[in-house]
Formats: C-alpha cells, sequence, structure tokens
C-alpha cells in the first residue's frame, strides 16, 4: 500500500476554493488523480480530508495528466457532481492553462484544430495522435513569453480529449518542455512536464459570477517562467 503522505502530506494546505457544491484544488504534478493498473498514490488516498462534514468524500469531475499540476475541481455530492458534469461537457468550464514550449507558434495567437485518436487499439493505452478520423480537439493558444529557442504559452482547450494540449503542441512544431511521450524530454530526471493548469472558471450559479480560481506556479516551473523574466528562456532539452 502506498504512503499517502508521499506526495501530497497536507491536501487542505492546496484548497484553492471551497462552497457547498464545489471544491477547487492545485493538484501536484506526479500524483494520478484516479488508481491505474500499476497501484501507487492517487488523489483518491486524500479525498476523505476534504469532506468537511459531509458523509462521503468528494470526487473529481475531470482529469489532469499525473504530471500536469493545477487546478482540479471536486463535486462535493451527487447533484453537485451531476450540475458540474454538464458544465464540462458543454464546454462551458474555462480552463486556462500555461506551458512552456520548445520554439514556439509563428502566430501571436491562434487556434490548432487537430483530430486526435488513440496511437493503439489497447484499451489501456492513453497515447494519443493527430488523426482526421479521430474526435474533433480543438485548442486556443496566446503567446505571453518569447526567448531564445522557446515560448511561454496560454493554452485554453475548447475541448477536453485526452492529452490534447500536448499532442496539438506537438504536432504543430512546439512541443511541452519536459513531455518524454510527446517531446524529447529523458523519461527519469527531466525537468517535469512544463504544463500547469493556472485557472478554471464555472458558471455554476446562474445569477451570480462565475466560480473562478487560480493555481499558483509550481516549484518546477518557476525557474523556467523567472528566465523568461530575465530574456533568457528556459534551458532545452539537452542543452
Amino acid at each position: 500500500m502506498s504512503d499517502p503522505s508521499k506526495i501530497l502530506p497536507d491536501i487542505g494546505a492546496r484548497l484553492l476554493y471551497r462552497d457547498a457544491l464545489l471544491l477547487v484544488i492545485d493538484k501536484p504534478a506526479g500524483l494520478p488523480v484516479h488508481p491505474g493498473p500499476k497501484g501507487g498514490e492517487t488523489l483518491t488516498d486524500h479525498l476523505d480530508a476534504l469532506r468537511f462534514g459531509l458523509p462521503r468524500r468528494p470526487e473529481a469531475v475531470h482529469r489532469l495528466d499525473r504530471d500536469t499540476s493545477g487546478c482540479l475541481a471536486l463535486g462535493r455530492h451527487a447533484k453537485a457532481l451531476a450540475r458540474l458534469n454538464r458544465l464540462f461537457a458543454t464546454s462551458a468550464a474555462e480552463k486556462t492553462y500555461w506551458a512552456l514550449v520548445a520554439g514556439g507558434p509563428e502566430a501571436e495567437a491562434g487556434r490548432i484544430d487537430l483530430p486526435l485518436a488513440r496511437r493503439s487499439d489497447d484499451p489501456r493505452s492513453w497515447w494519443m495522435k493527430a488523426d482526421p478520423e479521430g474526435e474533433p480537439a480543438l485548442t486556443e493558444f496566446r503567446v505571453l513569453g518569447r526567448a531564445p529557442g522557446a515560448a511561454w504559452l496560454e493554452l485554453r482547450p475548447v475541448t477536453g480529449r485526452t492529452h490534447q494540449l500536448r499532442v496539438h503542441c506537438a504536432a504543430m512544431g512546439f512541443p511541452i518542455l519536459g513531455d518524454p511521450i510527446y517531446g524529447d524530454a529523458p523519461r527519469a530526471g527531466g525537468p517535469g512536464l512544463q504544463l500547469h493548469a493556472r485557472a478554471l472558471s464555472l458558471p455554476l450559479y446562474p445569477k451570480r459570477p462565475p466560480v473562478r480560481a487560480e493555481a499558483p506556479v509550481p516549484e518546477h516551473m518557476r525557474a523556467g517562467l523567472a528566465a523568461f523574466s530575465a530574456g533568457r528562456g528556459p534551458p532545452l532539452p539537452g542543452g
């Protein structure tokens, strides 16, 4: 059995937003949201600590990759989960990511419209590829900063396909730094995936402004972003 304090010793300290229906936490990189076939620590191991007096623990409404950090929404009970699921299913939930990429797009802003499909017929495989016969996938991007050989992007997924941002960036020629699957980062000892779910906006209540949460920059991305501020850009893989 995994030690639930290994990656996430205090989940309460990562709470970004709380009300009667919704919790938003800042998920750390390296922690899967759901249990997988290989076992090990997952977010599920920690959710009992977020009951806050309710009889059941909250549940994740959407997914973040194991190595992606940032805003993750949790529904606190069945009615909350149903309402939140509708927001994510209809793309009413607005998700904003920050990514550090190798190279960068020529345009300062634009859209990536590339359908995606699984690389393999194996249902256990989550690896994806751009495929004209695949499911529609749309990402909006904006350049927040440029430096030699790299760019800092704001990414807004309109659809929510598996690994969408990682595949879209790689297919367009500017893979996300630290990505060992779709980029050229090493599988061990690398800088970590430079992808962060920066903000989440949810129109949860009809007569109120959307609920908005923002996650601070994670430790493994601070050096890269600081380098952009200095006009250098982050170190590239192998550099």
